[in-house]
């Protein structure tokens, strides 16, 4: 008799963990409806800005064609502008390191800096280069462009003449087509295949897609935002301040374009903006809203807004701001800082989900 009441307790249990499981695996209920915050991330943000950004760099390859036919002084600044319009777009990219774009290191073959000029240099010398390979993620994508239109010497004249050398131009070709295919891998995924897992797993687990791109967002917003574009270059982890580590040295009158963008972009990411039509739709923001705390919300708003009013009082060239006064660096760097620790901490403690990356700055 005791063994049938027994096992009719642990039928009960197990009943009744199954049940709760339909809500997430922490044991909490929100009721809020994740599959509706990651339709909107997956159709009206995430695919439509990849959309966006291989047009782009189909214009920039088709300049460089023009540009290889005839490598003028007209066709360079016009290359120019598509690389800078292209790396602009980049910055609504670059945030989402999930399904494909994780599997290939996506991030890291379009945008490490600063760029290895010596591998550069090397692979164009020798001919004999993987640009797919970890090796050459220095010598690769917007910063390797941003070296090889800007930085190859000290005037354009000077510039112009050494793509007069054939290796010179075939590397170029080949970054583009490189960046180009990656792309195409990447939005192809998330067309085909990767969408349907991604707006379909929304349970509380450490391997749903929902948690992981929570995850990846404050991720990419204390790296690749906070460090790597402000924090870095200012010093902030190192004993002297390093401007030469600041992004698009070469071009040097971009780079804080360039945070600004990936700061609205955060931002429109939080508030499920749609990069269709701007309207707002599920996202992070109304999430936290559904809990009951509209002010955690409100606040991180804010505090992204006091962050942009510091970055806009940089100079346009980040490694110059460092160079001259590196005190609003500095004060730019804590602005987004009290962004990381309302996402890092006070989000993720409202969503009860856990950290899935180590870092070793501290929050």
């Amino acid at each position: 008799m005791k063994k049938l009441i027994y096992i009719f307790a642990v039928f009960v249990l197990v009943a009744a963990c199954s049940e709760s499981d339909d809500s997430n695996d922490n044991g909490v209920v929100d009721n809020y409806n994740r599959a509706a915050m990651q339709t909107n991330l997956a159709d009206n943000i995430i695919i439509p800005s990849l959309e966006s950004f291989k047009t782009s760099l189909e214009t920039f390859s088709d300049a460089n064609s023009t540009f290889v036919a005839s490598p003028d002084q007209v066709n360079l600044d016009n290359l120019r502008a598509a690389w800078l319009d292209a790396y602009k777009k980049w910055q609504l990219v670059e945030p989402f390191d999930i399904g494909q774009a994780e599997v290939i290191g996506y991030r890291n073959q379009m945008n490490i800096y600063p760029t290895d000029v010596d591998n550069i240099e090397s692979n164009i010398e020798n001919g004999n280069y993987d640009l797919t390979h970890d090796n050459n993620n220095d010598a690769v994508g917007f910063p390797a462009l941003d070296y090889m239109l800007y930085g190859l010497a000290d005037s354009d004249t000077e510039l112009l003449n050494k793509y007069q050398d054939v290796k010179y131009i075939t590397y170029l070709t080949d970054l583009i087509e490189a960046m180009s295919m990656i792309t195409e891998e990447v939005l192809t995924d998330w067309t085909t295949n990767y969408r349907s897992l991604f707006v379909s797993s929304t349970n509380n687990t450490l391997t749903s897609a929902v948690n992981k791109f929570i995850n990846d967002y404050i991720f990419y917003f204390e790296k690749g935002l906070r460090a790597n574009k402000i924090g870095i270059p200012a010093g902030v982890f190192s004993t002297n301040p390093l401007s030469e580590k600041a992004e698009a040295i070469y071009n040097g009158s971009n780079s804080r374009d360039l945070a600004i963008l990936a700061l609205d972009n955060a931002q429109n990411i939080f508030n499920g903006k749609t990069s269709i039509n701007s309207e707002i739709g599920e996202g992070f923001y109304s999430y936290l809203v559904q809990l009951g705390r509209t002010d955690l919300a409100t606040l991180i708003n804010t505090r992204i807004d006091d962050a942009r009013e510091k970055i806009l009082l940089l100079n346009q060239d980040l490694k110059t701001q460092v160079e001259i006064d590196n005190t609003k660096m500095n004060e730019a760097y804590d602005a987004l800082q009290l962004v990381v620790v309302s996402l890092k901490v006070d989000m993720l403690q409202a969503f009860d989900v856990s950290v899935d990356y180590q870092d070793a700055d501290g929050d």
